[in-house]
């Protein structure tokens, strides 16, 4: 059984945009602030299939396509891919909703928009879940994904798109089934209409990407501190080559109230349905109304 509504919104440069809206029953609503669940750079609403289910029993959950992923529409201008356009495309469905305060959650780039959105909207984010990512990004783990991001690979099958993708990411999770890798491509994947399975992003979003030099890394550590008196937890890959464990250090002691749960045997990033994640988020937000 479907347990979301497919719904759209319009970015300010007319792009037609897709979220996910879960929504919990009137009986099982916990009267809970809404959550907004922000995806990776080639990733996709999808990303958050498991999670976002669990959380929608009780509060609404709100997953965005960003512009060129999934059911978006890809952009005219690939100079639009960039976290600042993502997060003035972000206000823009918040607004649609009428939505005021929520909680949000980001994977790596989703991270970062919070962060953006945090100087852009102070008070509004009421908790925020930063999955391995931070301040500082880590110059390996920005080469490694320099290394595949657009490459536009296609797969004849499942079972070869979940090896092919098991090849590119299998340091990240070590040891993982092929039901595992078959879950993952399907959530970052889809068929194109000559059959094949392909990335379900546009090859274009890696245009300002690749440009990116790790000196021209803004400062983000104002944007981290805006976050202060916001509830706060930090998800980190004990393997992570994006988010080292100095940075995470630092993101505490200056933000002394995040809460920072490191999990063994993972890269980037976490899936956060691993059962110390999903914990870990049900406690920041059974401390946000």
């Amino acid at each position: 059984m479907k347990v979301f509504e497919d719904r759209f919104w319009s970015s300010r440069d007319g792009l037609k945009l897709h979220f996910r809206d879960y929504a919990p029953s009137p009986e099982e609503a916990d009267g809970g602030l809404p959550v907004l669940c922000l995806h990776g750079l080639t990733r996709n609403a999808r990303d958050f299939d498991v999670l976002a289910p669990m959380l929608g029993r009780r509060r609404r959950v709100i997953c965005p396509d960003l512009r060129g992923r999934g059911d978006s529409e890809y952009a005219r201008d690939s100079a639009t891919y960039t976290p600042v356009q993502y997060g003035e495309d972000v206000l823009a469905l918040l607004e649609q909703e009428g939505i005021e305060r929520f909680v949000a959650i980001g994977t790596s780039l989703g991270g970062l928009m919070i962060m953006g959105l945090a100087a852009l909207i102070p008070g509004r984010i009421a908790g925020a879940v930063f999955n391995d990512v931070g301040p500082w990004l880590e110059p390996a783990g920005l080469a490694r994904i320099k290394d595949y991001v657009g490459q536009g690979r296609s797969f004849p099958t499942w079972v070869h798109a979940a090896r092919g993708l098991e090849d590119l990411q299998g340091a990240a999770h070590p040891g993982q089934t092929l039901d595992f890798w078959i879950g993952m491509a399907k959530r970052l994947m889809t068929i194109a209409g000559n059959g094949r399975v392909v990335f379900d992003y546009d090859m274009k979003i890696a245009e300002p990407f690749l440009d990116l030099e790790v000196a021209d890394q803004p400062d983000l550590w104002p944007a981290w501190e805006a976050l202060s008196g916001t509830e706060v937890l930090i998800v980190r890959g004990a393997l992570s080559d994006l988010l080292s464990a100095d940075t995470l250090e630092e993101m505490v002691r200056r933000l002394p109230s995040a809460e920072a749960l490191t999990l063994p045997g993972v890269g980037h990033a976490p899936t956060l349905d691993e059962p110390q994640s999903v914990a870990a988020i049900e406690r920041l937000l059974a401390r946000v109304r």
